[in-house]
């Protein structure tokens, strides 16, 4: 099924029977990237009375109980709720959850401590389209970035600057192959969170972080089609499946 796009004075076709997922999951076989120290998602059979959820063991059917936490296991969406005392849900303020985007590659760079991370260089040459979300994949990109431990590693981050680029820039929603936009360890700032969401000021609500995703090299950068399809789970962050599609421009 192909669906016909409006956008700059042009029209885009997107086929919808050609998804190329961003997602990284957890569980058995799953790719399982780790992040900040979180213990890997854990999965176990439901026991009530005599009946166990495990037809390995004897039990009518497979029923398990998942233990995770959405920041450091797998590909997940955020909203401003993992910065507030009042509890927001992800999944209740992401509306619009088909959106056309924008795919950069950017090359990392060094802070003053000698830690990776995307400056306001990493932006140079690049034209930014208005579009309400941006993906952004880091170089190098290496296949191992889908089951690494980035845990005790100092993962790379966003710049302060960087950060406030892409806020000016009229991005609503970030997706990124980094296991967060702060450093591992910033004793408690998460500056680069605050600055996105524009938190407590000027809090953009509507805004959203999806982190650890993966982007293939065979996938060049440009526009794109994008479900950012969030399960109904009432927390801050949740498991996330992002399927980007191709714009092809009509002639």
């Amino acid at each position: 099924m192909k669906i016909h796009i409006p956008f700059d004075n042009h029209i885009y076709t997107a086929d919808l029977t050609q998804p190329i997922s961003l997602a990284l999951g957890f569980g058995p076989s799953a790719e399982n990237p780790n992040a900040f120290h979180i213990n890997p998602a854990q999965f176990e059979p439901i026991r009530v009375g005599d009946f166990v959820g495990a037809v390995a063991e004897g039990g009518s059917a497979n029923c398990e109980v998942v233990t995770y936490c959405a920041h450091g296991n797998g590909t997940h969406t955020e909203c401003v709720g993992h910065l507030s005392s009042e509890r927001i849900h992800v999944a209740e303020i992401h509306k619009t959850p088909n959106l056309l985007a924008q795919l950069i590659t950017v090359p990392l760079y060094e802070d003053a401590d000698g830690r990776a991370c995307i400056t306001a260089k990493s932006f140079l040459g690049i034209e930014f389209d208005k579009v309400p979300a941006l993906i952004i994949r880091t170089l190098p990109n290496e296949l191992d970035k889908k089951s690494r431990i980035w845990s005790g590693n100092e993962p790379p981050y966003f710049s302060l600057e960087a950060m406030q680029h892409i806020v000016n820039a009229g991005f609503d929603h970030l997706l990124t192959d980094l296991p967060s936009v702060d450093p591992e360890e910033d004793d408690g700032a998460l500056a680069a969170h605050r600055i996105w969401w524009q938190y407590p000021q000027n809090t953009r609500l509507h805004a959203t972080i999806t982190e650890l995703i993966f982007v293939s090299e065979h996938v060049s950068d440009g526009l794109f089609y994008l479900q950012l399809n969030l399960p109904k789970i009432h927390s801050d962050a949740v498991p996330s499946q992002p399927l980007i599609y191709p714009l092809l421009r009509d002639v």
